[in-house]
């Protein structure tokens, strides 16, 4: 959901891993039957196992995080749909695609089916194995609630942390026949109002990087996943660090200090982070993938689209919080430049039946 404004990520900078480009999985172990999994497109991430900053405690959460969060969606949701519709993430295209305003809708929709495909959900086609039991952490206005529902005739759950979103997108459930497969309420992600394995697939598009303490949030979405249950995580880390290093750059650190506070982000991690997490509350099924050229038309078309008519009216009457976060929106554009910013899926598997 990260878009009206944005992200997250885990305790320190200073303990990352360093990252090669190449395909790679990381393993469970030997007596744990592997799932076969389609070529992707994207970078995969090969990652090498260091001093995790998962053994670290998480960095107090910034005062007033939630409440800002809260305020910013409340806010801005409004304008992000009347110009992009009730998908509030990225599109996924082809590297180096130009795409018209039309294409980004559709390439909205794509990024859900490249993450299901990735992530090796079964098909509808296949009843007794597709998700019937699906959360949607960190929702939004419940675009992909609704689109994932509709898919496999499954019952959603969606949770934000915005009265606005959620009063909006049941109303968009209800006015599309989807009350009783589709409810969306206002709930922490960190601490979720669900029992123990709910769920066969656990969803997050964007909405992570909101989180002050990543290991928490991983733990809370392995929590609520029935066993054999498909963890799928799409969000914005920093890159990983090089064996030699011990923190980003201050340039890089400064880069992204004034995206935070424009977006109400903690500190960033990197997707090693997030497979160390994984490691460490025994998940299987680990994989990860860097998708920042799949997402490099959409932050422009973000910016062009703002510079409308309709975009500048509505932005200049949206409120101050949308605003400052219009203004740093040719940070990201840097960040993924420098190759600093990685739009990264990961996924996992909790051990169990299927």
């Amino acid at each position: 959901m990260a878009h009206a404004a944005l992200l997250h990520c885990s305790q320190s900078s200073t303990s990352l891993t360093a990252c090669r480009r190449g395909s790679h999985h990381h393993r469970a172990p030997s007596h744990v039957p592997r799932r076969s999994r389609p070529r992707r497109r994207g970078g995969v991430v090969s990652l090498r196992p260091m001093a995790s900053s998962t053994a670290q405690a998480p960095a107090p959460a910034p005062p007033g995080l939630k409440e800002g969060i809260a305020g910013l969606y409340d806010e801005s949701s409004g304008l992000w749909e009347s110009i992009w519709g009730d998908h509030m993430h990225h599109g996924f295209y082809d590297s180096g695609e130009a795409a018209s305003m039309a294409d980004h809708r559709r390439a909205q929709i794509r990024m859900i089916e490249e993450a299901l495909a990735f992530a090796a959900v079964p098909s509808p086609d296949d009843p007794e194995k597709a998700p019937k039991n699906i959360v949607d952490v960190g929702c939004g206005i419940g675009g992909s609630s609704r689109y994932l529902a509709k898919k496999y005739g499954a019952q959603c759950n969606g949770i934000t942390l915005s009265p606005v979103q959620a009063e909006r997108g049941n109303a968009l459930a209800a006015a599309q026949g989807l009350t009783d497969q589709v409810t969306l309420q206002v709930a922490d992600a960190l601490e979720q109002p669900f029992p123990d394995g709910q769920f066969d697939l656990v969803w997050s598009m964007e909405s992570g990087e909101h989180m002050p303490d990543k290991r928490k949030f991983v733990s809370e979405l392995a929590r609520v996943a029935a066993p054999g249950g498909t963890i799928i995580i799409v969000t914005w880390c920093h890159r990983n660090l090089e064996p030699s290093e011990t923190s980003l750059k201050p340039d890089e650190l400064s880069l992204l200090k004034r995206i935070c506070d424009a977006y109400y982000l903690p500190d960033w991690c990197s997707p090693s982070d997030y497979v160390n997490i994984a490691k460490s509350l025994s998940l299987e099924d680990i994989n990860t993938a860097d998708w920042s050229e799949n997402v490099a038309p959409f932050w422009p078309a973000v910016i062009k689209s703002a510079l409308t008519w309709k975009g500048l009216t509505s932005l200049l009457t949206s409120g101050w919080k949308t605003i400052r976060g219009a203004m740093v929106m040719p940070l990201m554009i840097q960040g993924y430049k420098k190759g600093l910013i990685k739009f990264t899926i990961i996924t996992y598997r909790k051990p169990g039946a299927a």
